[in-house]
């Protein structure tokens, strides 16, 4: 189990420690609250979005559980995790600055690839990371402080676009197939962002302790495999328990990224693709995705106490049941404004799936492989949203008229489910 004998750490080393999270959700948020836009700019069918949408949970299956694995083994004189910060940050900045000049589906699909591979590459042993440097008792703390900066990052990204038009008067007008500039400009300020957030962590957070290393050791590849293959046949209870929860949460999320934004801009403004209106309501969706995030932000910094008082997976349940009601209740809003109510239980829920999950899961995995253990905990993540990118398509095509706001709404009667589900997780 982790080490629980680790000393405190003040609250400004576990700022340093945490804000890379800042610059990586940058990226991140960016490309959920735009690549259904992208892809519908450059031409898309709406039935297609999930498809197009594959590259995400496909390279996180493959990519997170293998660098996992290989931080847990890393020797080097910026720890084991770092490394694997920066050559993401570097290359999810290289992708995020080549995004939005894509003039094919192909080529935004491809570059979402690249993009989701690099992301994940910085991401995941920030997860090992935290529980490697944190004790128990801190741990939610280190967590919650990841929401916090996610929510802070996602609320400026996500905001990006209408910032751009709005305040700086770059265009938010693009011929058919083609991309705004509001959003162009804004996947340019996500390239500084996100390696800029990472490399502070690297240069002014400690490495992990000394304790956490790993004896040399030969590591081929089939000895990797056989790792992961283990890993995911001999989880702690604890963890297939939180898996369950994962699996039926983030279909929810999925399909808010997926639709929500067009879903906004066609059935509440009334708006048809190539109107100004189209555009506007677009734009306006992606402030709401601000709001939510900002919530996430504030929210974040209650999470520890909260858990404290109710436990764990309590908490996790009621903030669930929060974003469900939030999503469903966006089929029933007529005034655009009523969307930051809706949106105000996303981002409850939102800053409760980021920190309290791997909260609970924490205790229950052996110190020296946790990185693979949060790499294949990671499949729960994936895995629905691979079902979702592949079926969901042919549910909206003849199930759902390709009805964007019905989609999302489905999304919320899951996260309702996984809100249920917690009460099988053990308390704290």
């Amino acid at each position: 189990m982790t080490n629980i004998n680790k000393p405190n750490l003040s609250f400004w080393q576990i700022w340093n420690m945490s804000f890379g999270f800042f610059g990586i959700q940058f990226g991140w948020a960016l490309q959920m609250a735009n690549m259904g836009p992208i892809y519908e700019y450059l031409g898309a069918e709406a039935h297609a979005i999930p498809l197009l949408f594959l590259a995400a949970p496909l390279t996180g299956l493959i990519v997170q559980p293998i660098i996992g694995y290989k931080s847990d083994r890393t020797k080097s004189r910026f720890g084991k995790r770092k490394p694997y910060f920066m050559i993401g940050a570097i290359l999810s900045s290289i992708a995020l600055f080549f995004m939005p000049n894509a003039s094919a589906i192909w080529m935004a699909a491809g570059l979402l690839w690249i993009l989701d591979a690099s992301i994940n590459i910085s991401m995941e042993p920030f997860r090992a990371f935290t529980v490697d440097k944190l004790n128990e008792k801190q741990q939610p703390k280190g967590f919650a402080m990841q929401s916090f900066f996610i929510g802070a990052g996602s609320v400026i990204a996500s905001a990006l676009p209408w910032m751009m038009s709005n305040w700086f008067g770059i265009s938010e007008q693009a011929e058919k197939g083609s991309i705004p500039d509001s959003v162009k400009f804004s996947f340019y300020l996500g390239a500084v962002a996100f390696f800029g957030a990472v490399a502070y962590t690297v240069f002014k957070s400690g490495n992990e302790p000394e304790n956490e290393a790993i004896e040399d050791q030969e590591n081929s590849f089939s000895d990797g495999v056989k790792e992961i293959f283990h890993t995911i046949f001999n989880m702690p209870k604890q963890m297939k328990k939180i898996a369950l929860v994962q699996f039926f949460t983030w279909p929810g999320l999925f399909l808010m990224w997926f639709y929500y934004s067009v879903a906004v801009a066609r059935n509440v403004y009334g708006a048809e693709e190539g109107t100004v209106l189209y555009t506007k309501g677009v734009a306006f969706a992606g402030l709401t995705l601000s709001f939510y995030n900002l919530v996430t932000f504030a929210f974040a910094l209650a999470l520890p106490a909260i858990s404290r008082k109710l436990s764990k997976p309590i908490t996790h349940m009621l903030c669930l049941f929060a974003g469900g009601i939030g999503l469903i209740s966006v089929g029933f809003v007529e005034n655009p404004n009523w969307l930051y109510a809706s949106m105000t239980g996303i981002g409850i829920a939102w800053a409760s799936i980021l920190s309290m999950p791997y909260a609970i899961l924490a205790p229950s995995l052996p110190a020296k492989k946790v990185g693979v253990y949060m790499g294949v905990f990671n499949f729960f993540i994936v895995l629905p949203e691979i079902l979702a990118s592949v079926g969901f398509g042919w549910i909206m095509e003849n199930l759902l008229n390709n009805n964007r706001m019905t989609a999302v709404m489905i999304g919320g009667v899951l996260m309702l489910f996984a809100g249920l589900l917690c009460l099988i997780l053990k308390r704290d």
